[in-house]
């Protein structure tokens, strides 16, 4: 995470957007970093950004982007290249990770984001997953890169989380 995913993170956040906390999110996987790592702490410091590490929320992989999209999606273009051995497979994984387009990811984003805000109307889990026509908005060029919840919503989910 230190030496590839914070120099690619400083390489292509958008500067507009660079003064705004930037999440990655992790499953439950004991070896993965954890959220208050001093050494990744201190790389962090480095950049210049705010850049923090949580947990994927257990048993809901519509909370997680990588589950929600990105590794179907990212699968799908691996497989149609149909590499005969690992190392074949992990030269295609690698090379189709690099050319990955942005603009699909921020899809899975945009998802996940929605799933969020379903979760906070909701209170639980009871949500469906919701469906905003990603595809005829991209074409109309007016697909969001982020969505936005009331701020009633998010003060009474606060409110919610402080009393837990």
């Amino acid at each position: 995470m230190i030496g590839k995913l914070l120099p690619a993170i400083v390489a292509k956040w958008p500067r507009e957007d660079a003064g705004q906390t930037i999440w990655i999110q992790q499953d439950n996987a004991p070896s993965h970093v954890p959220a208050h790592d001093e050494q990744f702490a201190t790389a962090v410091t480095q950049t210049g950004f705010d850049i923090r590490i949580m947990k994927q929320p257990p048993n809901s992989p519509d909370m997680n982007a990588l589950d929600l999209g990105f590794f179907a999606s990212l699968q799908s273009l691996v497989d149609d290249t149909n590499p005969r051995n690992i190392d074949e497979l992990i030269e295609q994984v690698h090379k189709e990770y690099r050319k990955y387009n942005p603009t699909v990811l921020n899809r899975v984003f945009l998802t996940l984001q929605g799933c969020f805000i379903e979760v906070m109307k909701d209170g639980g889990n009871r949500y469906k997953v919701p469906h905003m026509g990603k595809g005829r908005l991209e074409a109309l060029g007016i697909l969001p890169k982020t969505l936005s919840c009331e701020r009633q919503l998010y003060e009474r989910t606060m409110e919610i989380l402080a009393n837990i």
